[in-house]
């Protein structure tokens, strides 16, 4: 079978996706390869993979400072390209040369500039993942951007204003990504005609879309060979397994709580969250369990609450009344199978965009971190939890999405691409609008 290499870099949120779907490939006998951080070694080869270091290190996951500038909601992006991502671009691009030796395809998403060049280097086809819709920038289907957020509410604007705004975005980030291009001079490789953040970032052999399309449906000004697999789940366990027995009691011991937790990335800087959440929580005479990562654990606290640094969401969102987060694709996509309503506090990136799209669904309100107090907080969900609404639309949203199977369209859409590439003598068979 084929030796297929899969590469990302980021969060657990953008690691998972791709766990899932390794995990699938190598169980249909394709011999798998991971390159990226090297903070995830441990948990890619207790899995059984093959892993191959890949820079940039993802040094924000033990530094609250550098984690609080990936994450600013204004100039986060800008950051995480410039001075992580283009600042390491030789460096992840002699790497992933490295660890493609011998590789039949390179499986890659958002910020992994150099596998692009790489595949083109090697003549390696490549697959290009897309795990939240904000990625896809469609003028059909205008996204909440982080520099943008008060157009939330402006979606009428027309496809005018969607085009200005797309148009600044190019604008804005045209010298973010000039190593690129300077990379690929150097290389011989043909100049790119746009932006490889933006509209030439795509490969010309598959796109997977990973996510439902209950979440975003596909778009006309999507690339054609674009395959909308849905959500691809993965959170290190078996969603059947026990629960811990401490919290199997606290949660048989009363009503379902809130559940509190700013996914793998931004738990790193989380401000005021969790105490403004205690707060909350004594205020609604609720119960609660806080996700807190590695920060620091409360000392007391009173029996309503139960603090821990880490639960598979497959396990806990579940039993779940409302869950209270950050808004990252993968802990969305979570909620959303659990159907369970939620309030997203998001931070930066496609968090906005996907704030505001699970409100359109019903399911959910937004709160703006600036704002989130525990009296804004209390307000905001007492109003979800007394609106039975919320529930039957989180309800009826989680068994749609658990009756589909992102994972298997995915495998089966990359296995489908590989014969028919095998079939062209290893040309595309697709090509991009």
């Amino acid at each position: 079978m084929s030796r297929i290499v899969v590469t990302t870099i980021g969060s657990l949120g953008d690691l998972h996706p791709k766990i899932a779907i390794a995990t699938q490939l190598r169980q249909r006998g394709h011999d798998i390869v991971f390159a990226t951080h090297k903070e995830y070694q441990d948990k890619i080869e207790a899995l059984g993979f093959e892993f191959h270091r890949m820079r940039p290190d993802n040094t924000a996951l033990n530094n609250p400072e550098e984690m609080a500038l990936m994450m600013d909601l204004k100039t986060g992006t800008e950051y995480v390209i410039k001075n992580w991502v283009c600042a390491s671009l030789r460096e992840t691009y002699s790497d992933l040369m490295a660890s493609t030796q011998d590789a039949d395809l390179i499986i890659t998403g958002e910020g992994v500039l150099a596998a692009r060049l790489v595949a083109e280097k090697r003549g390696i086809p490549w697959v290009f993942s897309v795990l939240q819709p904000a990625s896809f920038m469609s003028n059909h289907d205008p996204s909440v951007l982080p520099v943008f957020t008060f157009l939330s509410k402006r979606r009428g604007l027309g496809s005018l204003t969607n085009r200005v705004i797309l148009r600044l975005s190019e604008v804005m980030s045209k010298s973010w990504v000039e190593p690129v291009h300077q990379l690929r001079q150097e290389l011989g490789l043909p100049p790119l005609t746009g932006n490889p953040l933006l509209k030439d970032k795509y490969s010309p052999y598959l796109v997977l879309a990973l996510f439902s399309e209950v979440f975003a449906k596909p778009q006309p000004d999507w690339p054609s060979n674009t395959v909308n697999a849905g959500f691809a789940f993965f959170d290190g366990s078996d969603a059947k397994a026990e629960l811990p027995s401490e919290v199997q009691t606290f949660l048989d011991a009363g009503e379902p709580p809130i559940v509190f937790t700013l996914g793998s990335a931004a738990v790193m800087a989380p401000g005021r969250f969790y105490q403004e959440s205690i707060e909350t929580t004594q205020r609604l005479n609720r119960r609660a369990v806080l996700l807190m990562g590695t920060n620091t654990l409360p000392e007391t606290l009173p029996n309503n609450i139960l603090a821990l640094r880490y639960l598979p969401y497959a396990h806990i969102f579940p039993h779940a009344c409302v869950i209270v987060h950050q808004g990252g694709v993968g802990t969305t996509a979570q909620a959303l199978r659990a159907g369970v309503p939620t309030l997203v506090m998001p931070y930066s990136h496609d968090q906005p965009d996907n704030a505001a799209r699970v409100e359109r669904l019903g399911t959910s309100q937004t709160i703006a971190r600036k704002q989130y107090s525990a009296t804004r907080v209390a307000k905001q969900l007492g109003e979800i939890l007394s609106d039975a609404s919320y529930a039957a639309k989180a309800a009826d949203i989680g068994e749609r999405i658990r009756g589909e199977d992102g994972v298997a369209i995915a495998c089966d859409a990359i296995e489908k691409l590989m014969l028919e590439i095998s079939s062209c003598g290893g040309e595309s068979p697709f090509s991009l609008d």
